[in-house]
């Protein structure tokens, strides 16, 4: 089934519903939504040869014109390639000719112009061109028809990972794959109603994209933020003036809303939920979280290989006091969503006892079909049948899964693990810390030893021994970082989420230690 089919429906059912907004500027209702999402999809056959099975890609920021294209690619069957807008145009283009696209429509209508040694560029078209404006503002008027055709195990998006580990894989996830994790959502995360208004504070390009799904098929608002981007004075006046926000949010983002809200006095009037994931949610933030905005939040992990649905913990569980393991759970991930099993696994992918840390596996109906021209990295990481997440973590009796690192991310000082989440929670429970990020550094004699990159709260002051006595009363003495570097803010991706890589970057190319006490 096309997932296209949903917005058909939605356009004839609620076409007057409010569909997209750009701030509190309407965009479009349903029915322009759908029309010109289908006008944009015969545009696309009829002029730039679009097939069913063709890869589309948009490197863009967020607009309302880009659930319109997304929409569009698939309504003929064929496959959306987002790209991060983030990426350096060289990083796009090779995604683009890497997805073997036929035409890619970006933001400028300029990415080849410092792309010149790719073999096969894509034909480009603007986002924001007078053509595909022209068309999308004719959309009504021409020809309408349904969406078309597909099987539900064909590809409808072609999402690439970060690459934080050479050259990003194009993961192929089907139509039954977006169906399943749609549906999921309603079961697992939140109610899903018309009066919802879904806010893109966060890249289209990933998960938040991915979550406008369930909201099209319910007729829901769609919101993009004058910004396009993440800014929690918008959030907060669009919540106020819309009310009913639903969006998801790296945790950096909710430390980023709490810094306003404590700065205006704001409790999060107009929110409804906020599902968060795509790092760690550590216990201190989630309880400060909860204590200025209350029981809004909503747990989810997932990964681009089975998007948002591996584990999930309910509103009422996150906010939850009463239960005499409330903190434990709360700094989990919770347990595993309907559509999916999930396993914590040794090497030999032998499943584990209950409370011991091994690697994340999961299988169900959301698992990616593989990846895009690399059979021998789906055969690694599939493994009959079970996605082999590269996660480490332990599931306790319930089934509450708790994270401690990417398996290539723990540290092995003495020949001993350290899981750099764990020092990491130590750390943000001293109050003068803002954030944090724990990695391993080679040592001649241990292995490896702890290093700990701090971003102190405003007007605080913090050295080594006073980190030192903090850490010693709560942790083993062999967990204690050795070194503490201090840094204005943390690299991150456009998605919130702390890269360890640039921190390992960064280390190496210290020629002293000026910046660490």
């Amino acid at each position: 089934m096309n997932l296209a089919n949903w917005l058909h429906q939605s356009g004839l059912t609620r076409p007057d519903a409010p569909a997209l907004y750009f701030g509190h500027k309407l965009h479009a209702r349903y029915s322009q939504f759908a029309h010109r999402s289908c006008a944009i999809g015969r545009h696309l056959m009829e002029q730039y040869g679009i097939k069913p099975g063709d890869r589309v890609a948009l490197f863009a920021r967020n607009c309302p014109e880009y659930l319109e294209v997304l929409y569009g690619v698939l309504w003929v069957g064929a496959v959306i390639v987002p790209v991060n807008n983030k990426l350096h145009p060289r990083e796009a283009a090779w995604i683009v000719e890497n997805a073997q696209a036929d035409v890619v429509i970006t933001e400028t209508g300029d990415l080849y112009s410092n792309t010149d040694d790719l073999k096969h560029p894509a034909q480009e078209l603007g986002l924001h061109s007078e053509e595909l404006s022209e068309v999308a503002r004719h959309g009504s008027a021409g020809s309408y028809f349904p969406p078309a055709e597909t099987r539900g195990d064909q590809t409808a998006w072609l999402f690439y990972t970060s690459g934080t580990t050479g050259r990003p894989k194009g993961v192929m996830t089907t139509h039954d794959n977006l169906r399943m994790m749609a549906t999921s959502y309603a079961l697992d995360v939140d109610t899903v109603t018309p009066q919802d208004v879904a806010l893109y504070a966060a890249p289209m390009s990933h998960g938040a994209g991915l979550y406008n799904f369930q909201f099209v098929r319910a007729g829901a608002a769609h919101v993009i933020p004058p910004s396009c981007g993440f800014d929690p004075a918008e959030i907060e006046g669009l919540g106020r003036s819309l009310g009913n926000l639903v969006f998801f949010a790296a945790p950096t983002m909710i430390k980023r809303l709490l810094v306003h809200a404590e700065a205006t006095g704001w409790r999060g009037e107009g929110i409804k939920s906020v599902t968060y994931g795509g790092g760690p949610m550590y216990l201190a933030d989630i309880n400060h979280a909860l204590d200025v905005f209350g029981p809004k939040f909503i747990q989810i992990y997932g990964q681009g290989e089975s998007p948002m649905t591996i584990t999930a913990m309910p509103r009422d569980i996150v906010a939850d006091t009463t239960h005499p393991r409330a903190d434990a759970r709360r700094a989990s991930v919770g347990f595993a969503q309907s559509c999916v099993e999930v396993r914590i696994v040794d090497t030999n992918m032998n499943e584990v006892a209950p409370g011991q840390v091994g690697e994340i596996v999961v299988r169900g109906d959301t698992v990616m079909a593989g990846y895009w021209r690399n059979p021998e990295a789906t055969t690694e990481t599939i493994v009959d049948g079970w996605l082999r997440t590269g996660d480490l973590g332990a599931m306790d009796t319930d089934g509450f899964v708790t994270l401690t690192d990417r398996s290539k991310d723990v540290i092995i000082s003495g020949g001993t693990n350290i899981y750099p989440r764990e020092v990491e929670e130590v750390l943000l429970n001293h109050e003068d810390i803002f954030e944090t990020a724990v990695i391993g550094a080679p040592h001649p004699e241990w292995g490896e030893e702890v290093i700990a990159f701090v971003v102190v709260g405003k007007d605080c002051q913090l050295d080594k021994d006073s980190l030192d006595a903090w850490c010693k009363s709560q942790i083993a003495s062999f967990k204690k970082p050795r070194r503490y570097i201090f840094m204005s803010e943390l690299p991150k991706n456009s998605y919130g989420k702390v890269l360890k890589t640039s921190l390992r970057e960064r280390l190496s190319l210290m020629e002293d230690h000026s910046e660490s006490v």
